[in-house]
């Protein structure tokens, strides 16, 4: 089934202006159930309620609160929070071009396909600029009321808008805890070096699935029709405390499935 677009845009680079489309990049297949009567089976609804008595709030006396410090709050009104919101525009500017591998990994959030509306030429030739030059445009825009900012790269042709968490978001690592402990070795550190070579290859997306949703969808399917499904139990693999151990038993075990290949 052809992807249908989302929302319609004007991507701005400089003086270039270039009609876009959005499209969703990602579908979240998550298992969702409904919440059942345990007696008639009928879907129940959830409603607001004041937690001491237990008593139905209607939906004419909900406020919006944002807590400032214990039991205090401060009410916000619908037409105050409408006023608060970014103009609507159609515009994605690009304020910058920075390197494909400037941006750390932890900032990324959810991308979106952007495809062309009209001016195909100048779209595939940008396209194509940013993948081979390994550049992504800073993008700022405005959608559904909400502001973003995002990355904007070349991949297979096309270009790809992924939007970026603000830096208050994203935890850094000076806030892990120390470490406090040895040192790798040099014969470890050469170990996991020879271990990720003897594991590379290029990524496949069809090796990777959501098993579990694949099992509770099976085992669905199975039950609809009446039948009581057994399902294996998850195995749990032993813990080890010696990295030098568990790396050469990996080694020796793939090293050995290769001599058998």
């Amino acid at each position: 089934m052809a992807a249908r677009a989302i929302w319609k845009g004007i991507l701005k680079v400089g003086t270039h202006k270039l009609p876009v489309k959005l499209y969703s990049a990602v579908e979240d297949k998550s298992v969702r159930f409904h919440i059942l009567d345990d007696t008639k089976r009928n879907r129940v609804k959830q409603h607001m309620v004041e937690p001491e008595s237990g008593e139905e709030v209607e939906t004419k006396d909900i406020r919006k609160g944002y807590e400032i410090e214990p039991g205090r709050f401060v009410i916000l009104e619908e037409d105050e929070l409408e006023a608060l919101k970014p103009e609507p525009s159609r515009d994605i500017e690009i304020s910058e071009f920075v390197p494909f591998d400037g941006i750390p990994q932890q900032f990324y959030e959810r991308p979106y396909y952007l495809g062309p509306d009209g001016d195909q030429a100048n779209y595939f030739a940008l396209a194509e600029a940013l993948e081979n030059q390994g550049r992504e445009g800073i993008a700022h825009w405005v959608m559904r009321n909400k502001a973003y900012t995002g990355a904007l790269g070349g991949r297979s042709g096309y270009l790809v808008l992924s939007t970026l968490r603000n830096e208050g978001e994203v935890i850094s690592t000076d806030e892990l805890p120390h470490v406090t402990g040895r040192a790798p070795t040099k014969k470890e550190i050469d170990m996991a070096k020879h271990l990720v070579s003897l594991l590379e290859a290029e990524f496949d997306p069809a090796d990777y699935k959501d098993e579990y949703r694949e099992r509770v969808l099976e085992f669905i399917k199975k039950k609809a029709k009446g039948r009581a499904p057994r399902l294996a139990a998850v195995k749990t693999k032993r813990k080890t405390t010696s990295l030098d151990s568990v790396l050469a038993k990996s080694i020796a075990s793939l090293k050995k499935g290769k001599r058998a290949a």
